[in-house]
């Protein structure tokens, strides 16, 4: 009897180990295939020299942009010129604060499709400030069909003073917002309705810890640190590959 209860425990303590190594392979949810596949390549921009950069204001206007380099790029990937303007100069300024990072401008744009087709989601469009035409807000996160996450900010950003919903062209719930928010345009406020503002905060965001993003393992625990969904990480990986491979140069 005393030979079995050990064999017993031996089991379970092996079960264990197996368990846990498993899962320290495999990342979350058993993520095997994502980590194993590589980074979307990272798309660079031609920019002038963004001056003034801080952590708490930058200004992304017309003239840090290579404007030959806008408009064709953004007829060759389909985003349009000021989400891609917002983009690409997030990119630039999160690797500038974290050089590690090495974050593409087509990582930051495949979020900002899959979360609100660059700010047009319900017929909405991108002024020429970056502001969307109308509010952006997600459904309820009242643990039906999403996690529940209880209001955290009276209703403030996102009109629901019992639930919080995710908000603006970014798709930031207002509990990250208020860590991660960044004032992208230098007019003093950060504002998740504002492309500008959202796609620094996303960079931002996505550079945290160390990551380096141009390897397998930090561009994914990137992407699942935004949203925890196997699902999401493949969408995304597919869409900044596309638009790596749209705006490569001819030849």
């Amino acid at each position: 009897m005393l030979r079995l209860k050990r064999l017993a425990v031996f089991c379970l303590v092996a079960t264990c180990v197996i368990t846990g190594l498993m899962f320290w392979v495999l990342g979350p949810s058993g993520a095997a295939g994502s980590w194993s596949q590589s980074a979307p390549p990272q798309s660079g921009a031609k920019l002038a020299t963004l001056q003034g950069f801080s952590a708490r204001a930058v200004d992304i206007t017309d003239s840090t942009m290579d404007a030959e380099w806008l408009g064709q790029t953004a007829t060759q990937t389909g985003i349009p010129a000021r989400a891609l303007q917002a983009y690409a100069a997030a990119a630039e300024l999160a690797n500038a604060a974290t050089p590690v990072c090495r974050i593409g401008w087509n990582t930051v744009a495949a979020i900002g499709f899959v979360e609100s087709a660059h700010g047009s989601h319900g017929g909405g469009s991108l002024s020429s400030t970056g502001q969307v035409s109308g509010p952006i807000i997600g459904p309820s996160l009242d643990g039906d069909s999403f996690a529940a996450i209880p209001d955290t900010d009276d209703g403030v950003l996102d009109g629901d003073a019992l639930w919080d919903r995710a908000v603006g062209p970014m798709q930031f719930i207002p509990s990250t917002w208020e860590q991660a928010g960044r004032d992208g345009n230098g007019d003093g406020v950060a504002d998740p309705l504002n492309i500008d503002d959202a796609a620094l905060s996303a960079a931002t965001y996505l550079c945290e810890g160390g990551r380096d993003l141009t390897t397998a393992r930090g561009w994914t625990a990137a992407v699942l640190s935004y949203n925890q969904s196997e699902s999401y990480v493949r969408q995304v990986r597919g869409q900044a590959n596309a638009y790596a491979e749209q705006s490569r140069p001819a030849g």
